[in-house]
């Protein structure tokens, strides 16, 4: 009887995962479902930021609130004390906090996008990946000490609170020995630390600080690939900012046939809108954060699309 054996099993090798990389082609700035893909890559470079952004120093964290808070001392001294400049009736130290916090948070993600892909060159020149992460990176990581910073806000307005019953004795005793505490007396005396449902317009201006921040923010790092003066230039342009967005001052300070001038800058209408849902200012800014919105949604369109047209020569340019 004849023994039949059993064939061999044929060893088949697995087939490789083969990915086709081609240029975009088209309008497709963003490619989010590409961005989706490499999540796990954006999430680690954002830890790889905070961990590195504060290793080997003394204070760590703390420099998070050093920098906007010494700002506001300075701020407080030289345009609250000493050129006396409006504040709509708010103590000055608050008022310039609220607009330090969202300025700082876009001037430093600004500054760390524009150099973000020259920062990166060997890994840009080494493997595949959306260019895109970096400066989103850049600008994301910056929430941190944004957060950071509204904890210290919210010390200062308790500050400001517990104080009430001082100030508005005074008022009442001297109601006309000095018109510029008079004024703070008569705000402090008013609910603004009470939370209202002004609040709740909070989050979307966050967006639109992250928008503003990251439209421009692409248009520079892909311009500083080509360009390097970008990047050296960049801390004067922040300082010249600083001055054209009203953060030292209210825009109700300026003549009003410049607001919608000055609210194409999409800071205008971000700090304007902190300033409304956190201390709770008479008029909203309604007309400043509609021209905002939309200069911040041009700019990011236009940056997107500008920067994937661009990316194709990162490689061999950095």
């Amino acid at each position: 009887m004849a023994i039949t054996h059993p064939a061999p099993a044929k060893i088949t090798e697995p087939t490789p995962h083969v990915k086709l990389i081609q240029p975009s082609t088209g309008w497709n700035p963003l490619n989010l479902g590409e961005l989706w893909q490499y999540r796990e890559m954006l999430g680690f470079l954002i830890w790889r930021d905070l961990s590195v952004r504060y290793k080997q120093t003394v204070l760590g964290l703390s420099w998070a609130l050093i920098q906007p808070f010494m700002t506001m001392v300075v701020f407080t001294f030289v345009f609250g004390r000493l050129a006396r400049l409006p504040s709509d009736g708010i103590p000055y130290p608050l008022f310039s906090l609220v607009g330090l916090l969202p300025w700082t948070f876009f001037s430093n993600g600004l500054s760390k996008a524009s150099t973000s892909m020259t920062g990166n060159s060997g890994m840009i020149k080494k493997i595949y990946f959306p260019r895109l992460i970096l400066p989103i990176v850049a600008v994301t990581s910056g929430l941190i000490d944004l957060f950071l910073g509204f904890m210290m806000l919210l010390v200062l307005m308790l500050y400001y609170a517990l104080t009430l019953p001082d100030v508005t004795s005074i008022l009442t005793l001297y109601p006309l020995a000095n018109p510029a505490l008079a004024q703070a007396a008569a705000w402090y005396a008013a609910p603004h630390f009470q939370i209202t449902l002004n609040i709740i317009w909070l989050p979307l201006l966050l967006l639109l600080a992250f928008v503003s921040a990251l439209g421009i923010s692409l248009w520079f790092a892909a311009l500083n690939v080509n360009f390097r003066d970008i990047g050296h230039a960049m801390g004067f342009i922040t300082r010249i900012g600083l001055y054209l967005t009203p953060v030292a001052y209210p825009i109700s300070a300026l003549p009003s046939w410049s607001h919608p001038i000055v609210a194409l800058n999409p800071m205008t209408g971000v700090i304007e809108g902190f300033r409304w849902a956190l201390l709770g200012t008479d008029t909203a800014p309604g007309g400043a954060v509609i021209v905002s919105s939309i200069a911040a949604v041009i700019l990011m369109i236009s940056g997107a699309y500008y920067f994937r047209r661009a990316e194709s020569q990162f490689a061999d340019l950095v």
